[in-house]
C-alpha cells in the first residue's frame, strides 16, 4: 500500500522538526536513507544557493552513498542543523569508514536551506544542531512507509511563495516497471504558484486531470489580498524551492544527477519565475538500487527522469494546498494562505 509520499521508496524516512511561537516560525527536515547509504547526487539551479556537502556528491567525486539529507530553514545559519544530523548518525556508526574501528566513521550529510530569517518576529529565531538532531530522531523513530506530514511543518514552517503561505509537500507514483520514484520539496519561492488571470495553481496545470477554475469574484478578492501582503512586506532578500527526489531503482551517480536536473522541470512547471539570483532552488536525487532499471534499454532511465520531474510538480501543488495562513505582528506578519483565499 503507498501513501503517496517519498517514504513509498522502501527504507526512506522523513522526520520533521518544527519551531512556532515566540518569534519562531522555522523548523528542519531530514531524509534518512536505508541504513547503509542511498546513490546520492544534487543539481543547483539557483542563483543564490545555501548548500552543504554538495561537492561531495559531484559523480567525479569519492563518496558514492549518503545516509540522510538536510532540508532546514534559517538560510545559511540554519545549516548548522547537519551538525546535530552528523552527531546522531556517527552514534549509529553511520557513515564512510575512515578507520580500523567500525565507530570510525565520517557521515556526509548534504544540506540545502530557505530564507526564512524573521519571519516568525525575531531574526535569530533559527535552526540549530538540536533541531538537526530532533528531525532526524523523528525520522528514525518514524515506521517504514509512513505517511508523512505536509504544510507548515519542518523546513516549511515558515516557507512562503510569492506573497502566500508555502510550505512542505511530497508524492509519489509507481512506474509499470515497479520502479518506484518520489519527491519531497520545500516550496519558498519569491516566483509566483499562482496563475494571475485565473487563481488557478499552475503546477495543476500539468497534473492530467480536469482543473477547477475559481469564481472570478473569489479570484479577484484574492488577487486583493494580495496585494496588500505584498505591499506590507519587504521584499524577501533570498528564496529557494527545495526537493529530494528518491527512487529504488538502481542508478550510478552520473544517472542519479541527471534525475536532479530534470526533476527541475517540475519546479518550472509549477513556479514562474525560477531559477533567479535571489533563488537557491536545489534538487538532491536518492537512489537505494533495489530494482534495476532495463540492461537491454538504453533508454530505461527516460521514464525515470519523467517521473522525477511530474512529482515534483504535484508535490509543490500539495505543499501549498496543505498549508496554513499565519497571522503575526512586527516582523514577521501575515501570509494568507491558498485554501483561505480560494475556498477551495
Amino acid at each position: 500500500m503507498t501513501v503517496d509520499a517519498l517514504t513509498d521508496v522502501a527504507g526512506v524516512r522523513v522526520g520533521h522538526a518544527t519551531r512556532t511561537g515566540g518569534g519562531w516560525l522555522t523548523g528542519t527536515t531530514v531524509v534518512l536513507a536505508p541504513e547503509g547509504g542511498a546513490v546520492a547526487a544534487v543539481d543547483v539551479r539557483g542563483g543564490g544557493p545555501g548548500t552543504k556537502e554538495t561537492d561531495a556528491l559531484d559523480p567525479r567525486n569519492l563518496v558514492q552513498k549518503v545516509e540522510a539529507i538536510v532540508l532546514t530553514g534559517g538560510s545559511a545559519y540554519g545549516l548548522d542543523a547537519a551538525s546535530g544530523v552528523m552527531a546522531w548518525l556517527e552514534e549509529q556508526g553511520r557513515g564512510v569508514r575512515v578507520g580500523p574501528d567500525p565507530s570510525h566513521v565520517v557521515p556526509v550529510v548534504p544540506a540545502a536551506c530557505v530564507f526564512d530569517l524573521g519571519r516568525g518576529g525575531d531574526f535569530r529565531a533559527r535552526p540549530d544542531a538540536a533541531t538537526g538532531r530532533a528531525a532526524v530522531e523523528a525520522a528514525a523513530a518514524s515506521a517504514v512507509g509512513s505517511v508523512v506530514p505536509e504544510g507548515c511543518v519542518g523546513a516549511g514552517t515558515g516557507a512562503v511563495v510569492g506573497a502566500m503561505k508555502g510550505g512542505v509537500g511530497t508524492a509519489s507514483v509507481v512506474l509499470p516497471s515497479g520502479i518506484t520514484v518520489a519527491a519531497l520539496v520545500v516550496a519558498n519561492a519569491v516566483g509566483a504558484v499562482v496563475d494571475p488571470e485565473t487563481g488557478v495553481l499552475y503546477g495543476e496545470l500539468f497534473q492530467g486531470r480536469r482543473v477547477r477554475y475559481p469564481e472570478e469574484r473569489v479570484h479577484e478578492a484574492a488577487c486583493r489580498r494580495l496585494a496588500e501582503t505584498a505591499a506590507s512586506h519587504a521584499a524577501p532578500p533570498l528564496n529557494t524551492t527545495l526537493a529530494v527526489v528518491a527512487t529504488d531503482a538502481e542508478l550510478s551517480k552520473a544517472q542519479a544527477q541527471k534525475v536532479a536536473g530534470t526533476a527541475h522541470d517540475g519546479i518550472a512547471r509549477a513556479v514562474r519565475p525560477v531559477h533567479l539570483l535571489n533563488d537557491g532552488d536545489t534538487v538532491f536525487a536518492l537512489a537505494t538500487g533495489v530494482r534495476a532499471l532495463d540492461a537491454g534499454d538504453p533508454l530505461a532511465l527516460n521514464s525515470v527522469l519523467a517521473a522525477g520531474a511530474d512529482v515534483v510538480t504535484r508535490a509543490i501543488v500539495r505543499a501549498v494546498w496543505a498549508a496554513e495562513s499565519v497571522g503575526l505582528e512586527g516582523v514577521g506578519g501575515g501570509w494568507p494562505a491558498y485554501r483561505e483565499l480560494y475556498g477551495m
